[in-house]
């Protein structure tokens, strides 16, 4: 049995697409703020992760202490971009952000080693999770909307619309 929920919702058409676009530039939102917040995030979550090693390498319970801390304030910042609503959206919202963070380290290490093409095209993937992030947050798409996009061809990337939606220049 189906549950009316789990029934598969009519793909967004391109108008709907625009108009969401439309919605996103006139919501107010500062995009340059809420990129800089992002990585901000991005960075608290890799320094989690870091105490988090350094903790069980050294077995030392203070870097534990210092992860609390540490991931205690990025929630706090997190919860000013993401609210906690349906589903597990704050949760992928924090999981995007980390793979993008993890991802860009590891294309600036390939690029650092010598194998461009690798680095490039991991930047990429970071820049595609990035862009994923944003069309949620600005709810542009809805997360059952991604398989669909990616199903079909569409006239308009997620790439696309988030060049221009976000101008990190704009101060």
């Amino acid at each position: 049995m189906i549950n009316e929920n789990m029934k598969k919702e009519k793909p967004m058409d391109f108008e709907e697409l625009k108009e969401r676009v439309a919605q996103a530039k006139t919501s107010g939102i500062d995009l340059s703020t809420e990129e800089d917040l992002s990585i901000a995030v991005m960075n608290l979550l890799s320094l989690e992760e870091h105490f988090f090693f350094t903790g069980a390498k050294t077995e030392k319970s203070e870097y534990y202490d210092l992860l609390n801390e540490t991931r205690e304030i990025r929630k706090v910042l997190l919860a000013r971009m993401i609210q906690k609503t349906e589903g597990e959206s704050w949760c992928v919202s924090k999981h995007l952000l980390a793979t993008v963070m993890r991802l860009m380290e590891v294309g600036t290490k390939l690029q650092a080693d010598g194998k461009r093409d690798l680095a490039r095209e991991t930047f990429g993937f970071a820049y595609k999770i990035y862009n994923l992030f944003f069309a949620l947050r600005l709810k542009i798409i809805k997360a059952g909307d991604v398989p669909r996009m990616v199903e079909r061809e569409k006239p308009m990337s997620l790439d696309d619309i988030m060049k221009n939606l976000v101008d990190c220049c704009k101060e």
